[in-house]
């Protein structure tokens, strides 16, 4: 689930990664890729209804810009604690409200990349655009370490 603003440089990084996974790649039917966007609570279906899911967005943790991180379970509410943007307020909720529904997937992970700036623009900043594929390629690492072939 590719989570982000495009509108916003490199906090639409999340959703820039979903395009070019689905680009690259011919995903197997057991795998549902989702351009999450903005949409922030209305994602509560896909996450009630999935046993995995995979997270991609920006993340600000004091990294370098263009940095990957993978956090997983209790490390990802802790992460966006310092909200950046709406959306991310979205996914801080989509995540407790599932919880207290007692919904949540056996396994969330959130790929996240360190974002450089986040201010109007369509295109990712040079560091972030440089690491976009390699964060694909360990989004899918990920997937195949869950079983999936492709």
């Amino acid at each position: 689930m590719g989570l982000g603003n495009i509108i916003l440089r490199d906090e639409g990084l999340g959703v820039r990664a979903y395009e070019r996974l689905v680009e690259r790649y011919t995903l197997p039917e057991d795998i549902e890729a989702i351009d999450g966007g903005t949409l922030g609570l209305n994602l509560l279906p896909y996450l009630e209804d999935a046993s995995r899911v995979l997270l991609i967005d920006a993340v600000r943790g004091g990294l370098e810009p263009g940095e990957i991180v993978r956090l997983e379970g209790a490390q990802i509410p802790a992460a966006l604690a310092l909200k950046m943007s709406m959306h991310q307020a979205g996914l801080h909720e989509l995540l407790a409200i599932s919880a207290l529904r007692g919904t949540t997937p056996e396994t969330v992970v959130l790929w996240g990349m360190e974002p450089l700036v986040m201010e109007p623009g369509l295109d990712l900043t040079p560091p972030c655009a440089a690491a976009l594929d390699d964060l694909v390629d360990r989004i899918v690492g990920e997937l195949r370490a869950w079983g999936h072939n492709f």
